[in-house]
């Protein structure tokens, strides 16, 4: 029961992360210059009109007021609507969801599918042509943003080539430049981190002396080092899937998928409050559940590692 007691205690944890982050959001939003109002109705409304539609959104309360009053809607499970469209936050995000979810789990199970067997095989072979290699493309992808090597992808691959589509997300075709821009840099951070945790692993004492007993290179690798350098790995496993949910956002809009992360920033552009709140707290929360689901399996993993303390 540990681990339902520890499970407890993260959840509940991220109440205050909510309440703080959600709180300076709001106010950064409502510092923004200009009218909403006003931004709604056009440059040909009259006063009277902005302020009949400022007192219907509620903004000419003070900005405190207005915030928990917005928490005391959000205990309650209402998100409230867009303030351009009049659609359900709830409903929103819940429609735009699964794309940014598939995007962002085809782009990890990439990363992890190559990078952690280059970085395990690069420390296997240290100093090898593999491990220079491998080092030189963890790097090399590093260096490179996404939006750069996304529009360069687009151009030799769609515009040049003609392989594959120039955006959508409907078909195995579309989904591969977008998996691929998106993993990107979790690869780069699979490959190096493989290679770290493996490398510091195999120099340990129990190592050599398994070797000293006879034990194969391939029985050492895979009995004694594996599981022991997966803890680290595991648990970059879990950040990097939550950067690419966060991430997914200048992928998004590089190749037009209708994901969270597009919705986030039209939003934005347009001041829509709600959908800006309400997806920031779907967010965390999807984020806060990864980690602790990540915590969860590096205690399964590894026995030594006691939740309850």
């Amino acid at each position: 029961m540990s681990w339902l007691k520890y499970a407890g205690k993260r959840l509940l944890m991220l109440i205050p992360v909510i309440i703080c982050v959600t709180f300076l959001l709001y106010l950064i939003l409502a510092a923004a210059p200009g009218s909403l109002a006003r931004q709604l109705l056009g440059d040909d409304a009259t006063p009277e009109q902005i302020a009949a539609k400022e007192a219907e959104m509620g903004l000419d309360d003070p900005v405190l007021v207005r915030y928990v009053k917005y928490m005391a809607d959000v205990c309650r499970l209402d998100f409230g609507e867009s303030w351009v469209n009049g659609e359900s936050v709830l409903t929103r995000f819940a429609t735009r969801l699964p794309n940014t979810l598939l995007l962002s789990v085809l782009a990890m199970l990439f990363a992890c599918a190559v990078g952690i067997p280059l970085g395990i095989g690069s420390a296997i072979k240290q100093y090898s042509l593999l491990d220079y290699g491998s080092s030189f493309v963890a790097m090399l992808l590093f260096s490179i943003p996404a939006f750069w090597l996304g529009t360069m992808c687009q151009i030799l691959f769609c515009l040049t080539l003609h392989w594959l589509p120039v955006s959508g997300f409907d078909n195995w075709k579309s989904m591969i430049l977008p998996t691929v821009i998106l993993g990107a840099n979790t690869l780069a951070t699979m490959i190096r981190m493989s290679r770290t945790s493996m490398l510091d692993v195999i120099r340990q004492d129990y190592i050599r002396t398994a070797k000293a007993k006879g034990a194969s290179m391939r029985t050492v690798i895979s009995h004694h080092a594996m599981r022991n350098s997966m803890i680290p790995i595991v648990t970059q496993v879990g950040v990097s899937f939550a950067g690419t949910i966060g991430g997914a956002v200048v992928t998004e809009n590089i190749f037009n998928i209708s994901g969270i992360g597009t919705m986030l920033l039209s939003a934005v552009k347009s001041r829509d409050v709600p959908v800006v709140l309400g997806t920031v707290i779907f967010v965390t929360i999807i984020v806060g559940v990864i980690n602790l689901v990540v915590d969860l399996i590096c205690a399964l993993i590894d026995p030594r590692i006691d939740l309850a303390s």
